[in-house]
């Protein structure tokens, strides 16, 4: 049985906060992501709680979950955030964030990416090569600006994730490896438009085993021991995200308490701010997925299916990374039948569950699929011509239309004909 503070059972119809699910999905049609601004509060303020001790800014990762309504309600808890391109700088701009409070990360930033970090006055950018540091300090100087720039560490860690999301072995493209450094080091005297600052890592996403943070953080506080013996002064160690959440009930996310546990006593020492950047942590059990059941079939086998009127373009995690979410009946029942949740798209990957236990719903019920928040709506697209969803968001008795449904107008709005 699910259950949270914020997605629960009222009688036997499913509800976010006090909203009925029901109720939202007749007011605004589906498929439908449903955000829960309690969920990300709490999620925020258990974060922060865990780390309190320790000197540390918290950057919300936008990647996960780049509504507007969603990265302000973030930022109006002191949340900063981690951007990974010019479009998430606009947006992260956009819904209020102060450009002090943004660090912008990407391996392969433009030149007009880079020049419109600088010109908004970002914290710092976050370089993943000699060749990105020596056009940072190229456009800086055509500015006439200094920037101020962190060096991401590939920590060569591989974590026990899946291989899509893991990022800190050598083997991936993302950051300076290890045997770089002291070519990066010595660059830095040549450069007369960047200043070092910050030293950054992050070896992926999902990681339930502390063990790997342990191993990589020892390995960037060498690093930064011996950028303070080469005279940088470093004020930010950034350990990046990637801290695990729930998404199927049979393998419980580890506690952000017992990362804290084995990572403040390590970090503290060094005297400097610590930056994180959570993204899934913070979003991805903030919403759900509303989607209603088209048709029930069975084929010559017996299998049993629900197609429903979701699809991969909505929520792409189980076709891409073979993910678990779990789907619950908007109604509850007492009966159950065992079948796959497939939707419309013209892909056999265009499924949410394979051969799951689910309530006996029938035809024009409707499916939650639970843990949407995070790669969920901003991994959707517009393929086999179909309409990005409407997102809403939830507070209280609330409920706020946050992104409107796409028209067909819009489809086809940047073609030239």
């Amino acid at each position: 049985m699910f259950d949270s503070n914020s997605f629960h059972y009222t009688g036997n119809t499913l509800s976010c906060e006090e909203v009925s699910l029901q109720e939202l999905a007749g007011r605004y049609g589906t498929p439908l992501f449903v955000t829960s601004a309690k969920s990300l509060t709490e999620s925020y303020l258990a974060f922060e709680h865990a780390f309190a001790t320790l000197p540390h800014f918290t950057c919300y990762s936008v990647k996960a979950n780049f509504n507007l309504s969603v990265i302000r309600t973030l930022a109006e808890l002191g949340c900063g955030c981690d951007v990974n391109s010019g479009g998430e700088l606009f947006r992260a701009l956009k819904a209020g964030v102060k450009p002090e409070k943004i660090v912008f990360a990407g391996v392969g930033k433009k030149p007009e990416e880079i020049a419109y970090a600088l010109e908004s006055g970002v914290l710092m950018l976050k370089a993943e090569s000699v060749s990105e540091l020596r056009a940072i300090d190229r456009i800086a100087g055509e500015l006439g600006r200094n920037a101020t720039v962190a060096i991401r560490i590939n920590p060569n860690v591989t974590a026990e994730t899946h291989p899509y999301i893991t990022t800190g072995d050598s083997k991936e493209k993302f950051g300076i490896d290890e045997a770089e450094l002291e070519e990066v080091f010595e660059l830095f005297g040549t450069l007369g438009n960047i200043t070092l600052k910050g030293l950054d890592m992050h070896i992926g996403s999902q990681i339930f085993d502390t063990g790997f943070y342990v191993e990589a953080t020892m390995k960037l506080l060498d690093i930064f021991n011996s950028a303070k013996d080469l005279g940088f002064c470093i004020e930010y160690l950034d350990i990046g995200g990637g801290f695990p959440v729930t998404y199927d009930p049979k393998k419980q996310a580890t506690p952000i308490e017992h990362f804290a546990q084995k990572l403040i006593p390590l970090l503290a020492p060094a005297g400097v701010t610590v930056i994180f950047e959570p993204g899934r942590y913070l979003a991805a059990n903030a919403s759900v997925l509303l989607t209603r059941i088209l048709y029930r079939k069975r084929n010559h086998t017996g299998k049993e299916f629900f197609v429903v009127d979701a699809a991969m373009t909505e929520l792409i995690r189980p076709a891409l990374y073979h993910s678990h979410h779990e789907i619950l009946s908007v109604t509850r029942h007492d009966s159950t039948i065992r079948a796959d949740v497939v939707g419309p798209v013209c892909e056999s990957s265009d499924f949410f569950a394979r051969h799951r236990e689910l309530d006996a719903a029938e035809e024009g019920e409707l499916f939650a699929v639970m843990s949407a928040g995070a790669y969920g709506a901003v991994m959707s697209s517009n393929y086999n011509g179909r309409l990005r969803p409407a997102e809403v968001l939830v507070s209280g008795s609330e409920a706020k239309l946050v992104r409107r449904r796409d028209t067909y107008d819009q489809l086809i709005q940047n073609e030239v004909f």
